[in-house]
Order: C-alpha cells, then sequence, then structure tokens
C-alpha cells in the first residue's frame, strides 16, 4: 500500500508539472519569470539567511576544520547520495551511468571505509550527476517557469518537483539508514554545504554581494548552468557560465 502511495505521489507531482509547464511560454526565451515580485522576496530572505548564517559558518568551518576532516566528511555525503542518482539513471535508461555510480558506490562503501574515502576517483572512476528534475527533462518535460525556492535558492517548476520527490521518494539511503547513521549523514550533509560555500565563497559573494542586481545575477546563473548541465538546446544561452573559474 505504501509503495503504491510513494507511486500515486510521484505521478501527482508528475501531472502538475505538465499543467504549470503549459501555461508558460516554451518559445526558448532566457528567461520565464511571472512570479519575480514573489520570487525576489524569497530571494531576500535567502540572502539574508546566506551573509547572517551560511556565509560566517562556512567561513570558519573552513578556517579551522582540517582539509583533509572537511573531504571525509564530504566522502561520506556523496557517498550516500549515490544510491539515489543511480534510481535516477535507471529511470532515465542510461546503464552505463547506473553501472557506474554503483560500482563507486560498491568500492567507496568498503575500500572506502562506509565512504569516508574515496579510492573511486584514485582510479579515474568519476561519479555521474542525476537528479529527478533530470529525468523529468529526459522525458520530454520542459523547465517551466523560473522559481527561487526558500532555503534552497533559484530553481524551475521542473527542478523544484525534481527535488521535492527526490528528497522524499527517491533517496533509497533515507529508507535503509537507522540512528545514529541517519544523524551522521544529516551532519556530513551540512559539512558538504559549509564546505563548498566556503570553497567557492569569492565566485558565490560575487553574484550575492557585488552585483548591481543579484537576483537577477543569480538567476541568470542558475539557468544558464542547468541549463548546460542539461544539453538543454533548445534554450538561449547554451553555456557554462563557471568556464571562466576552470
Amino acid at each position: 500500500m505504501f509503495r503504491f502511495e510513494k507511486y500515486t505521489i510521484i505521478f501527482s507531482f508528475t501531472g502538475l508539472l505538465v499543467l504549470l509547464s503549459a501555461c508558460s511560454p516554451q518559445s526558448g526565451a532566457l528567461v520565464d519569470d511571472p512570479f519575480e515580485r514573489m520570487n525576489r522576496g524569497t530571494h531576500e530572505f535567502n540572502k539574508g539567511l546566506d551573509r547572517d548564517i551560511l556565509s560566517p559558518i562556512s567561513k570558519g568551518y573552513g578556517n579551522f576544520v582540517p582539509d583533509s576532516v572537511e573531504d571525509i566528511v564530504s566522502n561520506f555525503s556523496s557517498n550516500l547520495s549515490l544510491p539515489g542518482k543511480v534510481v535516477n539513471n535507471v529511470l532515465q535508461l542510461d546503464m552505463p551511468a547506473a553501472v557506474t555510480n554503483t560500482t563507486r558506490f560498491v568500492i567507496n562503501s568498503t575500500l572506502g571505509l562506509a565512504g569516508l574515502f574515496d579510492p573511486s576517483d584514485s582510479i579515474g572512476l568519476v561519479g555521474l550527476d542525476a537528479d529527478f528534475g533530470q529525468t523529468l527533462q529526459r522525458w520530454g518535460a520542459e523547465e517551466g517557469v523560473y522559481i527561487e525556492i526558500p532555503f534552497f535558492g533559484p530553481s524551475n517548476v521542473r527542478d523544484g518537483i525534481g527535488l521535492i520527490v527526490g528528497m522524499v521518494l527517491l533517496d533509497p539511503a533515507s529508507y535503509v539508514l537507522k540512528a545514529p547513521v541517519a544523524t551522521y549523514r544529516a551532519g556530513s550533509n551540512v559539512g558538504a554545504i559549509l564546505q563548498n560555500r566556503h570553497t567557492y565563497g569569492d565566485q558565490i559573494d560575487e553574484v550575492l554581494y557585488e552585483s548591481a542586481d543579484s537576483y537577477a545575477q543569480a538567476r541568470l546563473v542558475y539557468l544558464q548552468n542547468r541549463r548546460f548541465k542539461l544539453k538543454d538546446s533548445t534554450r538561449d544561452a547554451y553555456i557554462d557560465p563557471y568556464d571562466e573559474f576552470e
């Protein structure tokens, strides 16, 4: 019964996506943002959280926690995200990626001591990212209008629904892990966020605090980057906005 309810929720979300996408322009325009006023309010809320909480804590984390410890924490978080990526690889019928991510999970969970280390990377077995928003795109779902989500930041209708479905329904580790490992995982997820915020601090600060319009800049960077990752050539600005930092 529970399994049936899960799939019912997935189909309901997907149906909502189709309806919302159908209401928005799909002409290939750079930005579809009919909710800009509401989005700007959410952006200011998220910006305040970053300024007052995330940014200062990430600086302390990056400055006082040894890099080797940060890497261990992030490795643990990343390894436990792999089963969810495998689920989406399968839903996308991308079997080579599913095999790669499954192999990484097995190696890192055993030789890597429960994912604390990443021996797969040292042998050139690089993880392949996948999420439910990407899965929806694979099966023809348009991105829909732009939205900014509280706590999570820039998104769109398709990827926002993908985020919810991915976290609630398509994360095998969340069904298996029990206390205290589930608590360790939650802590490692926070650690990974803090490490990323510190690592890319200059780029993030440039967008949020040094641009004339941080909302428009964050929106542009998100849409360009997401479309580049999904190879969405039906849209404008099919470029990698982070290429200059590489």
